[in-house]
């Protein structure tokens, strides 16, 4: 069967730097992969190449078997069908809820206004956010503007979901919120690549995890495995530092 996501041995340098090395990931349809390493491993630039965020120099990205560079994505097909969120939430501060999660469906895929703001409110409700479409980000937690920055990324229907450490910005106690509409996006089968330090969470969510350092993908299996039993030297001490930091 076809990977949704074909990811063939991408290299991606800035400057002289080398950030990813020869990396290859194969992401089934439904699949939840995590992917985890210290900062500066490559793992957000990798996440950021999946939708072309971030070209890289060499190798090749499939989406169903058709590369992500191939021009019947058009200009913003690819965006579409892939979506991203990050840790820093990226609303418009001048803009209340409704229209953040909207401007995109209408301005760039041709949605009309209607049809936009009807999808919009149906997943507001499901996030438990209904009450706040006409509300403006600084009036929001930092929990809640996550969950509107989430259901921006679902607004337009996307095949996948990429998440950027999406709970490193929250107060702790937010962070459990934020990671329960994930595993619900999960239960409703929704592909998804997420780049996490949330150990716990990655075992709770994820159907695989990779370990990256060095911009190469060093390790990878199932959560219970990997997790508990990591076969890598290096992802053994990368692991051992998070038990000792009481984060796994």
């Amino acid at each position: 069967m076809t990977p949704k996501i074909d990811i063939d041995a991408v290299t991606k340098y800035y400057g002289d730097r080398l950030v990813l090395d020869d990396v290859s990931l194969a992401v089934s349809r439904h699949e939840v992969v995590c992917l985890i390493g210290a900062s500066g491993s490559g793992k957000s630039t990798l996440l950021r190449c999946i939708n072309r965020l971030v070209d890289f120099d060499h190798g090749e990205i499939r989406l169903d078997g058709v590369s992500i560079e191939d021009q019947s994505f058009g200009a913003t097909g690819l965006q579409k069908r892939i979506g991203i969120v990050f840790q820093s939430y990226n609303l418009f501060p001048t803009m209340t809820v409704l229209d953040n999660i909207t401007l995109a469906p209408r301005r760039v895929h041709g949605i009309k206004r209607a049809e936009a703001e009807e999808r919009a409110r149906h997943l507001l409700a499901l996030f438990g956010m209904e009450d706040f479409a006409a509300s403006y980000p600084e009036q929001l937690s930092g929990g809640q503007q996550q969950r509107v920055a989430i259901v921006r990324s679902l607004a337009s229907r996307p095949d996948v979901l990429l998440l950027d450490e999406v709970t490193a910005a929250l107060d702790p106690e937010l962070i459990g919120e934020v990671l329960r509409i994930i595993k619900g996006l999960k239960d409703e089968g929704m592909t998804m690549v997420i780049v996490t330090h949330e150990m716990g969470f990655a075992r709770d969510v994820g159907d695989r995890v990779c370990f990256l350092e060095g911009g190469r993908i060093l390790e990878e299996g199932p959560p219970a495995k990997l997790l508990s039993r990591p076969e890598d030297p290096r992802t053994q001490q990368f692991l051992q530092r998070i038990i000792e930091a009481g984060r796994l």
